[in-house]
C-alpha cells in the first residue's frame, strides 16, 4: 500500500522525465560498451571521460530520433507507393519541428476563433493534412466522408489510443469516454439497456430543476442584475443529470448564482458551499486536461511538479465516493433482504438510477477482480455519464437562448407553436416534440453551427487508404497509430457543403428547399446524428 501511495504522489511530469531518464542511462552505458570493446581494443583510443560519454550519450540519442523518424518517413513512403496512394501533404511552419504552427493552433484555441487558423491550411493544402508538430503525425480534417469513415464505416479501425487515454486518465479514468475495444463495448452493454424511452422521458424530474432555474434568473434579473446564463444551464444541467443517474442532486441551483464582474463586490459575499466547490472543481478538471492535448505527447513537461488536475479532483471524488458507497451498501443490504436480487440483478427496477442499475450488474461481473477496484469503475463511469450530460445540454441550450435573443423573429416563432402545441402549464410529451417542427429546426441549426463535440481526435490502429476527396488525385494514406482530428464545426460551416449562407443563422434551412438540396444528398454533412449514435452503440451509417 506504501507504494502505490508513492506512485501516486509522483506527478504526470516526474514519471515521464524518468521514463527518459533510464533510456539516456541506457544509451549512455551502450555507449561505454562500445568505446570499451571497440575503441580501445581495437583502435586503440584512451578511455573516455565523465564530459566526453556524456557528450556522445546526447549524440547517440539525437542521432537515434532522427533516425527513427526518417526509418518511420521512408516506411510510410514505401507502404503507400504499394498501395497506389500518396502521403498527405504536410504543414510547412518557420521554426524547427513546425512549433510556430503549433504556437499558432495553441493561441487559436485559447484566444481566437475555432477554425480560423486551420481556414487557411485547408484553403492552401486541401481538406485533410498532416501538421506534424515536433515530427509526430498529427492529422486534421473536416471532410464528411472522412468523418464517416472514422465513426461509422471503419469505425474499429479507429480509437480513442493510447496517448489520448493516458493524458485524459486522471480525469476520465477507465470511464466509456476513455475506453477502447473491448472495454468500450462493456460500458456500452452496460449502460445501453438504462437509457429507455421511459427513463430519458422523465419530464416531471427535468421540469422541477427547470422551474428552479427560471426562478433563480427572474429574481436575479428582478433585482437588477444581470445572468451568466451558461452557468446557470450548466448548474440546471448538472442538478437534473446527477438526480436522474444516480438518484443524489448537487444542488448547484440552490446556491447563489454568480454576480457579473460590474457586481463583483456582491459576489465576495457569497459563500461557497460543498456543492459550488464540487462544480468550480468539476469544471476546472475538464479545463485543465483538455489543454494537455495541445503538447501531444510532451505535455508531462508541464506537470513536473504538480498534477494540475490532481487537487480539483480530489475534491470531485470527495464527492462521489460517499454516494458510490451508499449505493454499494444499499444493495447488499437489498441482496441479503432478498436472495432473488442477486439472480435477477440485471433487471431495471421502475425506480432505479444509473447507479443503481450499474452496482447490481457489476456485482458478479468477472472483469473487475480487484475489490478495489469495483467502485472506481462505478464512480469512473457516473463521471463520464455526468460530463456527457452537463456540458453537452449546457452547451446547446445556451448557444439557443444566444441565437433567440439575436433573432426576436425566431424567438416568437418558436414562443408560438410551443403555445399552441403544448399551452401555457401542460407539460410536453414526446410525441408533442416531435410534432413541433420549428423547435426541432431551431435545435438542429444550433447543432450545426455549435455541434455538441466541435472536434474530437481518433488513432487509427492499422495503415489504411482512403479515396482522395479530389478526384484528379490518387488515394491517401492514413499511417498506422497517427492521431486524426476531425472538426465537425469546420464541416457544419462549409459553404460548399450547405450553402453560401453556411455561416448564417436560419432554422427555415431545415423546413425548406435547402434541406433537400444539401442535406438529403449527403447525410453525413450533417455529424450530430451519427456521432450520437456511435455514443450509443451504433457504428452504423
Amino acid at each position: 500500500m506504501k507504494d502505490l501511495n508513492r506512485l501516486k504522489a509522483l506527478t504526470p511530469g516526474v514519471v515521464y522525465l524518468a521514463q527518459k531518464t533510464f533510456l539516456f542511462f541506457l544509451t549512455a552505458i551502450g555507449v561505454r560498451v562500445v568505446q570499451q570493446l571497440v575503441l580501445c581494443r581495437f583502435l586503440a583510443v584512451g578511455s573516455f571521460s565523465l564530459a566526453q560519454t556524456l557528450y556522445w550519450t546526447i549524440i547517440s540519442r539525437v542521432f537515434y530520433v532522427i533516425l527513427q523518424v526518417k526509418i518511420r518517413e521512408l516506411w510510410n513512403k514505401w507502404d503507400a507507393a504499394s498501395k497506389g496512394a500518396r502521403i498527405l501533404p504536410v504543414v510547412k511552419g518557420r521554426r524547427i519541428g513546425n512549433l510556430d504552427i503549433m504556437k499558432k493552433v495553441g493561441d487559436m484555441l485559447e484566444k481566437g476563433y475555432p477554425g480560423d487558423f486551420l481556414d487557411e491550411i485547408e484553403a492552401d493544402l486541401g481538406r485533410i493534412f498532416n501538421t506534424r508538430g515536433l515530427w509526430e503525425d498529427l492529422i486534421f480534417t473536416s471532410s464528411p466522408d472522412y468523418i464517416k469513415r472514422i465513426l461509422a464505416t471503419e469505425f474499429d479501425n479507429f480509437v480513442k489510443g493510447e496517448l489520448f487515454q493516458e493524458t485524459m486518465y486522471s480525469v476520465l479514468g477507465v470511464g466509456v469516454f476513455n475506453a477502447d475495444g473491448e472495454m468500450w463495448k462493456f460500458h456500452r452493454r452496460l449502460t445501453r439497456p438504462f437509457f429507455t424511452r421511459e427513463k430519458i422521458t422523465h419530464f416531471d424530474l427535468f421540469d422541477r430543476h427547470a422551474e428552479l432555474a427560471i426562478q433563480k434568473l427572474k429574481n436575479r434579473l428582478l433585482a437588477g442584475h444581470s445572468v451568466d446564463f451558461q452557468d446557470l444551464m450548466g448548474r440546471f444541467t448538472l442538478d437534473a443529470s446527477t438526480d436522474f443517474l444516480f438518484g443524489t442532486c448537487t444542488d448547484t441551483l440552490q446556491d447563489d448564482l454568480p454576480y457579473a464582474y460590474s457586481h463583483l463586490g456582491n459576489q465576495s459575499t457569497t459563500t461557497q458551499t460543498r456543492s459550488s466547490r464540487f462544480l468550480e472543481a468539476f469544471v476546472d478538471a475538464q479545463f485543465l486536461v483538455a489543454n494537455r492535448g495541445n503538447l501531444s505527447s510532451y505535455w508531462p513537461l508541464l506537470e513536473i511538479f504538480k498534477d494540475k488536475t490532481a487537487q480539483p479532483m480530489q475534491v470531485v471524488r470527495d464527492f462521489l465516493d460517499p454516494i458510490v458507497v451508499k449505493a454499494l451498501d444499499r444493495n447488499k443490504k437489498q441482496s441479503l433482504n432478498d436472495p432473488r436480487n442477486s439472480k435477477e440483478g440485471q433487471d431495471i427496477g421502475d425506480n432505479d438510477t444509473l447507479l443503481d442499475y450499474l452496482v447490481k450488474v457489476t456485482n458478479g461481473a468477472i472483469l473487475f477482480v480487484e475489490v478495489a477496484r469495483y467502485p472506481i469503475v462505478i464512480r469512473d463511469e457516473i463521471l463520464n455519464m455526468m460530463i456527457a450530460g452537463r456540458d453537452t445540454t449546457a452547451g446547446t441550450l445556451t448557444f439557443i437562448m444566444h441565437f433567440l435573443c439575436l433573432y426576436p423573429d425566431v424567438w416568437s416563432r418558436l414562443r408560438e407553436e410551443v403555445l399552441h402545441k403544448v399551452g401555457m402549464s401542460r407539460k410536453p410529451t414526446v410525441e408533442d416534440v416531435r410534432e413541433m417542427r420549428y423547435l426541432r429546426a431551431v435545435i438542429n441549426e444550433t447543432l450545426r453551427l455549435y455541434p455538441v463535440v466541435p472536434y474530437d481526435v481518433r488513432a487509427s490502429i492499422k495503415a489504411t487508404v482512403w479515396p482522395s476527396d479530389d478526384p484528379t488525385q490518387p488515394p491517401v494514406y492514413i499511417p498506422s497509430k497517427a492521431p486524426i482530428i476531425y472538426s465537425v464545426f469546420m464541416m457544419h460551416r462549409r459553404k460548399d457543403l450547405w450553402g453560401p449562407d453556411a455561416e448564417e443563422f436560419d432554422p427555415e434551412r431545415w423546413l425548406d428547399e435547402r434541406v433537400r438540396k444539401y442535406l438529403t444528398e449527403s447525410v453525413h454533412i450533417f455529424a450530430v446524428q451519427c456521432w450520437s449514435e456511435n455514443l450509443l452503440g451504433s457504428t452504423g451509417a
